[in-house]
C-alpha cells in the first residue's frame, strides 16, 4: 500500500476545494484526482455517492462528508496543524460558524452558479470538461446541456428559487462584506492560523470567485475577500496561533454569528419542526423576507448535531462564548 491520501474530487465541487485545501494546508501526503469516468468505475459501491472522496493509504477504504473526514484527519493526525481552535468555546463556534458555510453558504453557491445564463453556460462547460476530458463535439454539447438541465431543475430543491434569491444574495454580500474587513494572510477568523470554519467558507467562496456574476461581485465590492480566497487555496508554508480564550472574538466573528442567528438557525429550527411534523416544506421569513423550501432531513442531523456540541463545551468555555450566542441570537436556538 501507498503512504499517500488519494483525494477524489472536482474543482467545480466546494467541499472538494474545502479538503484539498486541508491537506494542503495539513501538510498531509495526498494526490489530487479528478473524477473522471475512469475513476467513478472505481467508486460504485462508495455510497453515499458524495465528492470529495477521501481513500485512506493503508486500507484503501473510502470516506465521504467533508466535515466527519476533516475531524478523521484530525483524530488521525492530532496536534501539529489542526485546524480546530485549541480552545473548546472557540471550537464550537468554529464549528457553527462552518455549519452554517456547508449548508447555507452552499446556497449562494447554487444559486448564482444556476440563476442566469452566463453563469450556467460558463459553469456547465468548465465543469464538463473537467469530468468528461474525452468528450469533444456534439457528444460534449450534448452533455453540457444534459448537466445544465439536471442542475437548472434541482435548484427549488435546494431553496434556490425566485422567491428565495433576495435573501441568499444579501447573505452572499454579508459574508463578503464581513470576511474583507478582517481577513488576510496572516489574519483569520480565530487567529493567526485558518480554522475549520475558514475552509469552510473558503470552499463555497473558491466556486463563487470563479463562476462570472459572483466572482464580479467578489472583486468589485470585496477585493481582499478575493485575495484571501486566493490565498487559502494553499497555505503550507505558513505558521500562526489560535486567538487566545479570553481574547474578543473579532468582529468578523460576532458578524457570521450574527447571521446564523438571524437566518441560518432559525432557517434549521423550521425544517426541524417541518421534519418532526411530516411535512414535505417549510415557510419562514427571514431578513424581513418570505423563504419558503422542500424539508431536508440531513439538515436535521446539522441541528441536532450541533445542539449536541454545544452540550459538550465545559462549562467555563460555555460561559466564555454564551454572551456571544446570546447577543447574536444564537442562543436562543442552540440553548442546551
Amino acid at each position: 500500500m501507498t503512504d499517500r491520501y488519494r483525494l477524489i474530487g472536482t474543482n467545480g465541487s466546494p467541499y472538494s476545494m474545502k479538503m484539498r485545501a486541508i491537506m494542503r494546508y495539513r501538510r498531509l501526503p495526498h494526490d489530487w484526482v479528478m473524477r473522471t469516468p475512469a475513476i467513478r468505475a472505481e467508486l460504485t459501491d462508495v455510497k453515499p455517492p458524495l465528492i470529495p472522496v477521501l481513500q485512506l493509504p493503508e486500507d484503501g477504504s473510502h470516506h465521504v462528508d467533508s466535515t466527519p473526514m476533516a475531524y478523521l484527519l484530525e483524530e488521525r493526525h492530532p496536534g501539529a496543524r489542526s485546524i480546530i481552535p485549541d480552545d473548546p468555546g472557540h471550537g464550537f463556534l468554529c464549528d457553527l460558524i462552518e455549519d452554517m458555510a456547508d449548508e447555507w453558504g452552499t446556497k449562494a453557491m447554487f444559486h448564482y452558479r444556476w440563476a442566469r445564463k452566463v453563469d450556467q453556460d460558463y459553469a456547465a462547460r468548465w465543469i464538463v470538461n473537467d469530468s468528461q476530458p474525452e468528450l469533444e463535439g456534439e457528444a460534449y454539447d450534448a452533455a453540457v446541456a444534459a448537466f445544465t438541465d439536471r442542475q437548472v431543475g434541482r435548484m427549488a430543491l435546494v431553496g434556490c428559487t425566485p422567491q428565495n434569491a433576495p435573501v441568499i444574495e444579501a447573505t452572499y454580500h454579508r459574508v463578503l462584506a464581513l470576511l474583507d474587513g478582517h481577513v488576510g494572510l496572516d489574519s483569520y477568523l480565530f487567529g493567526g492560523r485558518p480554522s475549520l470554519a475558514d475552509f469552510g467558507w473558503f470552499g463555497q467562496l473558491k466556486t463563487l470567485a470563479t463562476d462570472p456574476t459572483p466572482a464580479g461581485i467578489m472583486r468589485t465590492s470585496a477585493q481582499r475577500t478575493y485575495d484571501w480566497v486566493r490565498q487559502m487555496d494553499d497555505l503550507s508554508g505558513l505558521e500562526g496561533d489560535w486567538l487566545p480564550a479570553d481574547a474578543p472574538l473579532p468582529v468578523a466573528v460576532t458578524g457570521l454569528l450574527r447571521l446564523a442567528g438571524e437566518v441560518y438557525l432559525p432557517f434549521l429550527a423550521a425544517n426541524a419542526q417541518a421534519a418532526a411534523a411530516g411535512a414535505d416544506a417549510f415557510e419562514l421569513e427571514l431578513l424581513g423576507r418570505a423563504y419558503a423550501q422542500g424539508t431536508f432531513r440531513y439538515q436535521v442531523k446539522c441541528f441536532d448535531r450541533l445542539r449536541a456540541r454545544l452540550r459538550a463545551v465545559p462549562d467555563g468555555a460555555l460561559a466564555r462564548i454564551r454572551p456571544a450566542l446570546a447577543d447574536t441570537g444564537c442562543w436562543t436556538y442552540l440553548a442546551p
